[in-house]
């Protein structure tokens, strides 16, 4: 077995989207980490950091990850889906041809925190038919290890034992990993990843040591290649996000909420947002 070890160490930078909402901006498409084109962060207990949301918005040819960690936000778009997001939960949206959506905040104070992953569709798949799925805190498996805990979204998740416990998300052309991994202070795992997947991991609670180096909170490591992670808790418990995709290996072409193959596509995006045949 071939441990990955660190490329690149990446930190995030505010930024504001929707409605206004702050985020830190931990990959942006422009970084061309395939298949993946952007990753924020959303952390905040001041109200109106949130409040304002994210109105109704169209979205063409890649999928979103909404995992939520603390706070209430409700999705609803054109094809009459609504899902609550609540800590622990995911919504995974499938843009595809086009879809018309709104993320709002549920609450008017206390701590809103969470993620969302923009993920790549292969050209094949840009102009298939929009899809959504809700997935409540108690379909995401939740596997004790020694010293932790990993919560398994998108993938596979190898046990010490040899069992395998698989999240709900799983297969698709970019074939994803999302793992929420949990460790105790001085606690040591290692972590199973599909050869050939770009893998990042991304310390969002205290400190973790990879490849010999130690990471702290708000450090994102961009992983070379192999086919496991090891992480070595420091005198603090950590928590990390472990996340891969299989390379698309296609050209992209990003333009706010479109990401397309060519500039003609986006453009042709954007003429069917403009008159309304986005969704259509």
């Amino acid at each position: 077995m071939t441990k990955r070890s660190v490329r690149q160490v990446l930190q995030g930078r505010p930024t504001s989207d929707g409605g206004g909402v702050r985020l830190t901006r931990l990959i942006s498409p422009e970084q061309g980490l395939d298949p993946f084109l952007l990753l924020d962060e959303f952390d905040s207990d001041a109200a109106d950091d949130y409040l304002a949301g994210f109105p109704a918005h169209p979205h063409r040819g890649f999928e979103t990850v909404t995992y939520m960690l603390d706070g209430h936000m409700l999705h609803e778009d054109h094809l009459g889906n609504r899902g609550e997001l609540k800590p622990g939960g995911v919504q995974w949206m499938t843009a595809g041809r086009g879809i018309v959506h709104s993320e709002m905040p549920q609450q008017v104070a206390g701590r809103m925190r969470g993620f969302q992953l923009w993920i790549n569709l292969p050209a094949v798949d840009k102009m298939k038919p929009a899809a959504y799925q809700d997935l409540e805190p108690e379909l995401i498996p939740r596997v004790a290890v020694s010293g932790g805990e990993v919560g398994v979204v998108a993938g596979q998740f190898v046990a010490a034992d040899g069992g395998i416990v698989a999240g709900p998300i799983s297969g698709g052309a970019t074939q994803p990993l999302y793992l929420d991994v949990a460790l105790a202070a001085g606690a040591a795992l290692e972590v199973a990843t599909p050869p050939g997947h770009t893998v990042l991991a991304y310390v969002f609670e205290g400190e973790v040591t990879m490849d010999g180096r130690t990471l702290t909170k708000g450090t994102l490591a961009l992983l070379n290649e192999g086919d496991t992670l090891a992480l070595l808790g420091t005198e603090r418990a950590t928590r990390v996000l472990v996340i891969g995709g299989r390379p698309l290996g296609e050209p992209v072409v990003h333009y706010g909420p479109f990401v397309m193959n060519t500039a003609d596509e986006i453009r042709q995006a954007v003429r069917d947002f403009q008159s309304g045949r986005l969704t259509a």
